[in-house]
């Protein structure tokens, strides 16, 4: 599953550990969901998603 996290963070000019910190997971966490290494949980995507203030489809894509 591809997402746009990277390019959004980006925009706002946040670092992972920004992110992280928000989100309350490790910066690892977001670099390995960021790379595709790891899908978040469904929470976990909904939170991303509320952060950037989108809905979760604007984040992550599925490559079917």
């Amino acid at each position: 599953m591809k997402n746009r996290i990277a390019e959004l963070r980006s925009d706002r000019a946040w670092t992972q550990a920004d992110v992280a910190l928000r989100l309350g997971v490790s910066r690892q966490t977001i670099n390995a969901i960021e790379t595709g290494k790891f899908h978040p949980s469904l929470p976990v995507a909904f939170r991303i998603a509320r952060l950037f203030e989108l809905t979760i489809e604007e984040v992550f894509v599925d490559e079917q």
